[in-house]
């Protein structure tokens, strides 16, 4: 075969073909190889019985996904003693009905969630070489910009009105209190600093003395957040948005966070300190991506069960 720009045309058919191949599995696949990630996190005072969290975060509802509602229904199956989302649970506008039939089951039990940018206005198509290039300029997706005007809004009101007729705890820039086997569970969360909705002024000082334990929730783990929670003391924080890097290297990782957190802390369990303060931090890498952009690499999609148990 001839050669094109200096590449034979069997090298450049079979490179085509490896990537076809590749965007096959990460849109056929993996993204649809729905996951439940195990954590125990030594944060309850001592003495406490352990409670088990189930943090959903990221869903993306787009109408005709059967099988992750069928997945989602199935974690009731873990009897959580309570349940945390942590937003972005739309990227269709007529996403509610089927999003509130995936979480019909875990509604029953108690719960708090916060909501994402996805939630408020509808996804738009970008080419996603563009978190490589904000990443490098030093950017982070909208970075607390306000959304851009002719953004579509989605019908978030209803979603919000059921959460809240099922006993869900609306944590925008707000605190809430659950009472779950005679302990007193405190929550301070924050609208989405994605699109600087957050207000900490309005819930500064930090856990309230009268509460057995304390969790911090939010979308985007922004790190004037994370600085925030940490430097008010409180022992946890809950975060999604950053879909765990969605496309990922193998034995390397991330390449982005869309936010200004830095990769190493892009899913799953770590720490953050400042002042003096230490604050657990688990970001969840979400269920669901973008409609735009339906594609996971290196890292399926996932729900997590947090174990908190008492401190050494």
């Amino acid at each position: 075969m001839r050669a094109r720009y200096g590449v034979p045309l069997k090298v450049t058919a079979g490179i085509a073909a490896v990537g076809a191949a590749g965007v096959a599995y990460a849109a056929g696949f993996e993204a649809r190889s729905f996951r439940l990630r195990r954590v125990s996190v030594p944060v309850l005072p001592a003495g406490a019985r352990p409670l088990r969290v189930l943090q959903v975060s990221d869903i993306h509802m787009v109408g005709g996904q059967r099988k992750k509602r069928a997945w989602l229904q199935s974690l009731a199956g873990l009897r959580p003693d309570f349940v945390v989302n942590t937003g972005d649970n739309l990227s269709d506008t007529e996403g509610v009905p089927e999003l509130l039939d995936a979480l019909g089951p875990l509604m029953e039990f108690p719960g708090v969630y916060v909501f994402g940018s996805n939630d408020y206005y509808g996804p738009r198509l970008r080419n996603p070489g563009r978190y490589l290039i904000e990443k490098a300029q030093g950017r982070h997706g909208l970075n607390g910009n306000k959304p851009v005007v002719g953004a579509v809004h989605n019908p978030w009101e209803g979603m919000r009105d059921a959460f809240d007729a099922a006993g869900w705890l609306n944590l925008t820039n707000t605190r809430g209190r659950l009472k779950l086997g005679g302990m007193e569970l405190a929550f301070t969360g924050l609208d989405d600093p994605h699109i600087k909705r957050d207000r900490y002024e309005r819930v500064a000082g930090g856990p309230e003395a009268d509460a057995d334990f304390s969790i911090a929730v939010v979308h985007a783990p922004y790190l004037r957040v994370l600085e925030s929670f940490t430097a008010d003391r409180y022992p946890l924080i809950l975060a999604g948005h950053t879909h765990g890097g969605q496309l990922c290297v193998p034995f390397y990782g991330a390449l982005v966070t869309n936010c200004d957190l830095d990769t190493k802390r892009v899913k799953g369990l770590s720490t953050y300190e400042t002042q003096g303060e230490r604050s657990y931090l688990h970001v969840s890498a979400g269920c669901g991506t973008n409609r735009f952009t339906p594609v996971r690499f290196a890292c399926p999609p996932e729900a997590t069960l947090l174990t908190l148990t008492p401190k050494a």
